[in-house]
């Protein structure tokens, strides 16, 4: 394995960056300011996926920047698993930005240059946590993530610069949910930087590494446990149960947002911190010795059926898919904790598969708030013969999360079948099974009513008047959603599709010991 010096990450950091100040000066001009976050995200991705070549060859790339001290380096290293991440955040951050446009436009939205300045900055955050060679580098990006997204999220709550604050009940709520998101993300933090001090006093470094720093060797049982429990709190980004609850109350914000809080940036910062404190920090055969793979694997079960059972009870559609995302997320952890070869496949396959899938859901529910204004399921009847690019798109997105081909989530989903099976555990495979049979129970309600259902204005024959003419959301809105339903399918077919396999495959064959 040959170690490339190259720019490369630091301009694809750069890009969104950069992007920021943009934003700002061309404040007063929105086509200009628009047109930036356009060119800078098709940039970033161009660069970011320019990486890709190199990586699949074999090699890493390394960018480093400065030395805090000795031991501690602020430096970029892309390896297989952090491009997967970086290529799904850049290349949504593309079709999110083009949403956002029609989105933000139909709704009159206000503070629109703090909503993109602020979206640019997430990206920042994300791809920065992807290119990180140690947790000093991630810990910078993963805070940083946490401070831009608080005022996405608050942002129905938040005045425009020179501008009195609403005092409106949804504006009470926004801001409500922005002190909540920051109340955990910010003690989440903390605990993070705790665990990266006692991480670093016990190996002398905080650097990725294939199979792990740390051993057996380096504390006793409880010392290595109690380290693993503070990276889990750290690592609340990942919305595991009890410290999930931020995730649905964020669902106050736009829904651009919320796609972005769960599909883009946000939560896969947490799952993917932490597969890389497993893989990397601990490393499978460690996790193994000390029994913390039974304590991780039992987490994300408990939490991929209860939050599936919560979903089941909710009316409002943003908040179904809120405790959707919580249970999926849990299937990443779910086949990490498994530490064998197909379930850790399993586990990075899901982080981009599930990053288009959960995306196109929510594009579809913001579609449907702008042009009907309906948020509840019980009130969408009939709402795919309106609107039936949207409804497919959203049928394709809910046959994925179920597990269902030819959508991607039947990839990853089978690998974590085979990871089980791996593990000898039936046990776990019905565990599987059952959260992707609740997947059905509360996705398919919805289908049914929206293609089945009888709209307003339908007659008793089945007759529709003037007033259910065909009517979807702008082209700017519609154009995304169904291209991130396309490569939803485009994935399960093609499945190394922007080298997502070929990745994959690579940064679980480097990982060793277990697996």
């Amino acid at each position: 394995m040959a170690v490339i010096e190259s720019l490369s990450p630091l301009l694809a950091i750069s890009c969104p960056f950069i992007c920021v100040f943009l934003i700002l000066l061309f404040r007063k001009r929105p086509n200009i300011r628009e047109s930036c976050t356009m060119l800078a995200s098709i940039m970033q991705f161009l660069i970011v996926f320019s990486m890709a070549p190199i990586i699949v060859a074999g090699n890493v790339i390394e960018c480093p920047l400065f030395t805090i001290f000795t031991g501690l380096d602020f430096i970029f290293r892309v390896d297989a698993f952090g491009l997967i991440f970086a290529i799904t955040s850049s290349f949504l951050w593309i079709l999110v930005s083009s949403y956002s446009i029609g989105y933000m436009r139909s709704l009159h939205e206000h503070a629109q240059t703090r909503y993109y300045a602020c979206f640019a900055l997430a990206i920042f955050g994300a791809v920065g946590i992807a290119l990180s060679k140690n947790l000093i580098t991630m810990y910078f990006f993963y805070e940083a993530l946490t401070i831009s997204t608080y005022p996405l999220v608050a942002h129905n709550g938040l005045a425009e610069w020179g501008h009195k604050q609403e005092q409106s009940e949804q504006a009470e709520e926004a801001r409500f949910a922005g002190r909540k998101y920051l109340a955990y993300l910010i003690t989440s933090g903390w605990f993070f930087f705790v665990a990266i001090v006692l991480t670093f006093y016990l190996a002398g470094t905080t650097d990725f590494e294939n199979g792990g720093i740390l051993t057996v060797a380096s504390a006793s049982r409880m010392i290595l446990m109690t380290l693993f429990a503070l990276f889990m709190l750290g690592s609340m980004k990942a919305a595991w149960m009890p410290f999930h609850s931020w995730l649905p109350t964020a669902m106050a914000a736009p829904t651009p947002v919320s796609a972005l809080l769960h599909a883009v940036a946000v939560v896969k910062a947490g799952v993917f911190v932490v597969v890389r404190i497993v893989c990397y920090i601990y490393g499978i055969e460690l996790m193994g010795a000390i029994g913390l793979g039974v304590i991780l694997v039992s987490i994300a079960a408990f939490t991929m059926i209860v939050a599936s059972l919560m979903a089941i009870a909710q009316d409002n559609l943003k908040k179904r898919l809120a405790y959707s995302t919580i249970s999926q997320l849990s299937y990443i952890l779910f086949g990490v904790a498994l530490l064998n070869t197909m379930g850790v496949q399993g586990a990075m396959l899901h982080i981009p598969f599930h990053g288009f899938m959960k995306i196109t859901l929510f594009m579809c529910a913001g579609a449907i708030i702008v042009v009907t204004g309906k948020k509840n399921v019980s009130e969408m009847a009939g709402i795919g013969r309106t609107m039936p690019v949207t409804m497919t798109a959203f049928t394709v997105g809910a046959l994925g999360m179920s597990g269902i081909p030819p959508v991607c989530g039947f990839i990853s989903k089978w690998y974590l079948g085979l990871g089980t099976l791996e593990a000898h555990s039936l046990g776990l495979l019905a565990v599987l099974m059952i959260s992707s049979l609740l997947d059905i129970v509360y996705f398919f309600p919805i289908i049914y009513t929206a293609f089945f259902g009888k709209p307003e204005g339908w007659t008793e024959s089945g007759n529709k008047n003037e007033n259910t003419k065909i009517n979807e959301a702008s082209i700017f809105m519609l154009v995304p959603l169904a291209m991130t339903a396309i490569f939803s399918i485009i994935f399960c077919l093609f499945p190394n599709t922007f080298y997502i396999l070929d990745l994959v495959k690579l940064a679980v064959a480097g990982l060793g010991g277990g697996v």
